[in-house]
């Protein structure tokens, strides 16, 4: 059986249950455990699945769905029915646009002439870079919606990091990105989440892009969060860093007070728009 032969069975695998052990899919599959995990090791840098101890589990986005093709090998239906396709939702697809367009909007007016700018992953920052067109700045980013804006603007110097194409959700991760960010040292940071917990945690949902973030963070001297209402407390369990971390929080009139107080009490500042 060929690497990608194998791989496919075991996302397969995932769709069907939602999760899947070392041991369960080397016994399906007729491999070692030592070339399973490599395999999830592999699947997980590339976004496919998330790696977890002893297995893994669906990755953020996919939906579970009964098996057209078991482990083994084994067929359960036609090549061309349509129920056999699991589509992941474009990352475009996000609402609250005018939610996001308000934000972009006072984030651009932060952004000084001659600074050094990360933008982060996200719906919005594609936004904050077309806002950010033809002026004297440097845009360094993982996100490719923010590369397909800027890339024909002569006055912006951009930097697109290396690593692995997420398709879907038109992003770079992976250890190429997060040695290159070793390397960069910006004015400021333009961050996304997927949600804002009551105490102040500011958490996101995707662990393959969770430590490009918390690079970006380590390489940028004021980081600026971008965090409409619908991010409080939105979703995720992976800890980006706290309220009291981040320096300026752009967010839109529904944001909770007593949330905001983290980062007002700690001397943050705070934008609503």
């Amino acid at each position: 059986m060929i690497l990608r032969e194998r791989q496919n069975r075991i996302i397969e695998a995932l769709r069907a249950d939602g999760a899947a052990s070392v041991q369960e899919l080397a016994l399906a599959l007729r491999v070692s455990a030592a070339t399973i995990r490599r395999d999830l090791e592999m699947l997980d840098r590339n976004g496919e699945l998330v790696r977890t101890w002893g297995g893994a589990v669906v990755a953020p986005g996919e939906t579970t769905r009964e098996p057209s093709r078991a482990p083994h090998g084994g067929a359960s239906g036609s090549p061309g029915d349509e129920d056999d396709e699991v589509v992941e939702a474009p990352f475009e697809a996000a609402g609250d646009y005018h939610l996001k367009r308000r934000m972009a909007v006072a984030a651009a007016a932060l952004v000084q002439d001659g600074q050094v700018v990360i933008l982060d992953i996200g719906t919005t920052t594609p936004l904050v870079a077309e806002l950010l067109r033809g002026r004297d700045i440097t845009v360094i980013t993982t996100n490719l919606a923010v590369f397909d804006v800027l890339r024909d603007d002569e006055a912006v110097r951009l930097v697109l990091l290396g690593g692995v194409v997420r398709r879907n959700y038109r992003t770079l991760v992976g250890s190429l990105a997060e040695a290159a960010l070793e390397q960069v040292s910006a004015d400021v940071l333009f961050l996304s989440c997927t949600g804002v917990r009551a105490n102040g945690h500011v958490v996101d949902n995707m662990a393959v892009e969770a430590p490009i973030k918390q690079s970006m963070i380590a390489a940028a001297e004021r980081v600026v969060l971008l965090a409409s209402e619908a991010k409080f407390p939105g979703t995720g369990a992976l800890r980006l860093c706290s309220l009291t971390d981040v320096d300026t929080l752009i967010t839109t009139t529904g944001a909770p007070d007593d949330t905001l107080a983290h980062s007002r009490n700690a001397g943050g500042e705070v934008i609503t728009t």
